[in-house]
């Protein structure tokens, strides 16, 4: 297996605001414009779709945060990633698990709904995971909101030692 490092250099990642690296790949041409979309984005223009490469390793993570778009993750290299969702609507926790062998519950491709906070790292016995994600409308950093861990810890209690695990 390839080391985390050869990735990094390989594709130019970057440092990302949430944690890991990253490097844009796509970015539509095409634009929707803010009349055309749904009042959440009523900032301005959005590309079509984006994507991303964007690497984790073992003692780092993506903290808490929310777009208002789906975003689909997709599993590349490594090992496996954990990606916690809080579900906006039923207040409970989602855990999908991204790799490459499904005999262990992993999954190749998931989706995170708009709107929901969600956190990411590798599983407990990775040493990193390089995954994609594609966002549509296209991501844009004013769609991007780091969560605030006291807000989110009074928003979902249950949830605390997991928040205080995955925000800064």
């Amino acid at each position: 297996m390839k080391t985390a490092a050869y990735w990094v250099e390989k594709y130019n990642l970057q440092p990302h605001p949430e944690g890991g690296f990253y490097s844009e790949t796509y970015r539509a041409a095409e634009e929707i414009q803010a009349e055309a979309l749904p009042v959440r984005f009523r900032s301005g223009v959005r590309s079509f779709s984006t994507g991303i490469y964007f690497l984790l390793e073992q003692g780092h993570f993506s903290a808490f945060h929310r777009i208002k778009s789906d975003e689909m993750w997709h599993f590349y290299a490594g090992e496996a990633l954990d990606i916690f969702v809080l579900d906006q609507n039923t207040e409970e926790l989602k855990v999908i698990r991204l790799g490459n062998d499904p005999e262990k519950g992993e999954t190749f491709q998931a989706v995170v709904p708009a709107g929901n906070w969600f956190a990411s790292r590798p599983a407990a016995q990775s040493s990193y995971a390089l995954v994609g994600c594609t966002v549509s409308p296209g991501f844009d950093f004013r769609d991007f909101e780091m969560a605030d861990r006291y807000s989110l810890v009074k928003e979902f209690p249950k949830y605390t030692n997991l928040i205080n695990e995955l925000t800064y």
